[in-house]
C-alpha cells in the first residue's frame, strides 16, 4: 500500500488537478519478515509515514510564507497524524466519524492556583443528536467539483482530543446522509473546509489514472527499491505530462476527438488526452525531421523505420 503525498492545484478553466509528488510504501508489520534481508525496511505505521511526507513538504515550502493546509483520509483523523502535524503549523481537513467524542470549549479560568488550562470543556457533545435537530442549519453555494453546488450543513467549535483541542465542525446534509468533516484551524470557515474535502477527490481521480492510464503497479521488477523507483517515475511522468498540457492549446489535447463523433469535445481533456497530445506533439517533430529537404533513401527508410516503432 503507498501513502502518497499530492500538490492541489488549479486550472483556470480544467478545475483542481492533484499532482503526486511523492509517496512512501507501506508494508504490513506482519510481511516485512518476509523480505529479503537486503531490502527489509524498518516497519513504520501508515501514520508516521505520512507526518514524514508533511514534514517534507513543509521544509520545501516553507520559503513561500503560505500557510499549509493538508486534507486527508478519515484514516489519518488520529492523534498519531493530528499530533505532530500540528506541531508543524499545519492545518488539518478531514473527515469526523459520526461517533467522535466531542466536546465542549472551556470555559474562562477561574481565580485560583494556576494549573495546565483545560483542552476541553465539561459537556459531551453527540453529532447525531446536533444533526438531528430541525433548528441551526444553513444553506450556502460554494464552488466544488468545478460547478457551484448548492449544501445544507451547520458548523460550530468544538474540542476533541486527537486534535489537541479545538476544532471547527461542519456537517453536511447528503441525499444519502449527513456526514460530518473537520479542520484543526477553529478559524477556518465552511468553504475553506469543503472546498478542500471536494479537491482531495481529485487524488483519487489520479490514482484512477496512474494505474489505467500510466501504468503503475505493472512493471516486471523484483526488488523492493526497483518496486518504489518504478512507482515514483510514473508519478513524476503523470506531474510531466500535466506541466506540459497546461498552457497547451484545445486542439493540441482534443483536436483528435473530431474523428470520434460519439465522443464530446467540450468535455474537460482527460489524462489520456493530455498523454496522447505530448506523444503526438513528439511524434510530429520526428515526422518533420523526416521530411527535410535532401535526405537519402536510406536516411528516409531509417526515418520510416522509427516512426513506425513510435507508432506501435
Amino acid at each position: 500500500m503507498w501513502v502518497a503525498l499530492g500538490l492541489l492545484v488549479t486550472h483556470p478553466t480544467w478545475g483542481t488537478t492533484a499532482l503526486p509528488v511523492l509517496a512512501r510504501l507501506h508494508v504490513r508489520a506482519k510481511d516485512v519478515a518476509g523480505l529479503p534481508a537486503a531490502d527489509r525496511p524498518a516497519f513504520r505505521t501508515t501514520h508516521a509515514r505520512a507526518v514524514e511526507l508533511v514534514r517534507w513538504a513543509v521544509s520545501c515550502l516553507a520559503s513561500w510564507g503560505k500557510a499549509l493546509w493538508v486534507v486527508a483520509d478519515g484514516a489519518y483523523a488520529t492523534a498519531p497524524f493530528l499530533t505532530p502535524v500540528n506541531a508543524l503549523g499545519v492545518r488539518v481537513v478531514s473527515r469526523l466519524r459520526k461517533d467522535a467524542a466531542l466536546w465542549t470549549e472551556p470555559g474562562p479560568r477561574r481565580p485560583g492556583p494556576r494549573g495546565r488550562r483545560r483542552i476541553s470543556g465539561d459537556r459531551r457533545m453527540s453529532l447525531a443528536e446536533r444533526a438531528g435537530q430541525k433548528g441551526g442549519w444553513s444553506t450556502g453555494t460554494f464552488d466544488l467539483y468545478g460547478k457551484a453546488t448548492v449544501k445544507r450543513y451547520k458548523t460550530f467549535v468544538a474540542t476533541w482530543r486527537p486534535a489537541g483541542g479545538a476544532i471547527r465542525v461542519v456537517r453536511v446534509d447528503e441525499p444519502t446522509g449527513w456526514r460530518a468533516y473537520f479542520c484543526t484551524d477553529p478559524a477556518a470557515t465552511v468553504a475553506d473546509i469543503l472546498t478542500r474535502v471536494a479537491g482531495r477527490f481529485t487524488l483519487e481521480a489520479t490514482f484512477r489514472d496512474l494505474k489505467h492510464v500510466v501504468g503503475a503497479g505493472q512493471q516486471q521488477v523484483r526488488r523492493l527499491p526497483a518496486n518504489v523507483g518504478a512507482f515514483h517515475v510514473c508519478l513524476w511522468t503523470f506531474v510531466m505530462t500535466e506541466a506540459w498540457a497546461w498552457n497547451a492549446t484545445p486542439d493540441a489535447l482534443v483536436g483528435h476527438r473530431a474523428t470520434a463523433p460519439w465522443d464530446d469535445a467540450a468535455r474537460r481533456p482527460s489524462h489520456a488526452d493530455k498523454r496522447r497530445g505530448w506523444r503526438r506533439e513528439l511524434q510530429g517533430k520526428e515526422i518533420r525531421a523526416a521530411l527535410r529537404p535532401g535526405m537519402t533513401e536510406a536516411e528516409i527508410q531509417a526515418a520510416a523505420e522509427r516512426l513506425l516503432d513510435l507508432a506501435a
